[in-house]
């Protein structure tokens, strides 16, 4: 008799930590299907190998803002487990597009258990947090019983996703999961973020393409993982029998300035050169520092930190070196 093989469908396929999960699930055998906007069809390069390289892995065209196209998937698919990796996930950008960004972060996920509810009741769903939902919180650790006190649009819209998944497994018996993520950053990255921005400018001041490097706020304090971890660890919540909510984090918290000395030191050369604080890139909303406890993710799912920061750099920053070298 042939070997059943699981059915995933993930959402925000091109992502990062979407990409990751595509990855990690073709390696655990899945049939993988991945969801990709249109506007993101010509920003396949992070699944680009697995789409010519790998039969079990299907690319499907749709928008998590167009109801039809979701239910017509999930009717078509009925697949074994769902990952909504799409989210309009940059805070800065969500103050910009408030709307939009409320809509695809927390109103479409009330509209994507609505179809699971209506056409794939059986099917496993999980749905990534923010810690920016503790926005203001007041305690030095917070742990999943922590107040929800978002400070952004994009914080907002999580609360909003998560008060949806409690209300769908607990009133219509959905099998629905999730991890509040904390800042989990990668070598695939794009730049608008902090880190990203730092390891390409770094490389490329190294090499003598670029200057200077303009930073805003240096002295915001971070819990930083690697978000390929994360992302192994997003299964494994999926693999529970009960459907729960775990905080994933490093539970460490470190400044940008570090981050960006650690990088400069990497490189031998002397940060102080090369960095220009600009007033325009802070925050309108400031955050207090956010770290996670994970006792709970360690006591049930065997939690531990894989990549510390220094290990993340290296990766980071021998992908960005790499790629400087590599282009004329």
């Amino acid at each position: 008799m042939k070997k059943y093989k699981k059915t995933a469908l993930i959402f925000g396929a091109t992502g990062q930590d979407g990409s990751f999960m595509a990855k990690l699930l073709l390696k655990k055998g899945y049939i993988v299907h991945g969801l990709v906007r249109k506007s993101a069809t010509g920003n396949l390069r992070n699944i680009s190998k697995i789409i010519l390289n790998n039969k079990l892995f299907n690319v499907h065209h749709g928008d998590l803002l167009d109801f039809v196209s979701i239910t017509n998937i999930v009717l078509k698919l009925k697949p074994d487990e769902i990952y909504n990796f799409a989210d309009q996930d940059h805070v800065r950008w969500s103050f910009e597009l408030p709307s939009y960004s409320f809509a695809v972060t927390g109103g479409s996920v009330v509209n994507i258990l609505e179809i699971i509810k209506k056409h794939s009741h059986k099917s496993k769903f999980f749905q990534p947090l923010s810690s920016n939902m503790f926005g203001n919180s007041v305690n030095s650790k917070q742990n999943e019983n922590e107040p929800l006190t978002p400070r952004s649009i994009y914080a907002l819209g999580k609360v909003t996703a998560y008060h949806a998944c409690k209300l769908y497994r607990d009133v219509f018996g959905l099998k629905i999961y999730g991890a509040i993520f904390y800042n989990h950053e990668s070598e695939i990255r794009p730049e608008e973020y902090v880190t990203r921005k730092i390891t390409k400018a770094v490389a490329k001041i190294f090499y003598g393409k670029q200057k200077i490097l303009k930073l805003g706020d240096v002295n915001a304090k971070i819990d930083w993982g690697y978000a390929k971890d994360y992302v192994e660890f997003a299964h494994k919540i999926m693999q529970q029998k009960k459907p729960d909510f775990f905080i994933i984090a490093s539970g460490k918290k470190h400044s940008v300035l570090e981050f960006v000395k650690k990088c400069f030191d990497y490189v031998a050369l002397d940060y102080k050169k090369y960095i220009k604080i600009e007033k325009k890139l802070f925050r309108p909303s400031k955050t207090v520092s956010l770290v996670g406890n994970t006792n709970k993710a360690k006591k049930i799912l065997k939690y531990r930190i894989k990549t510390n920061l220094d290990k993340l750099i290296s990766i980071m920053m021998e992908n960005d070196l790499k790629l400087e070298k590599n282009k004329h």
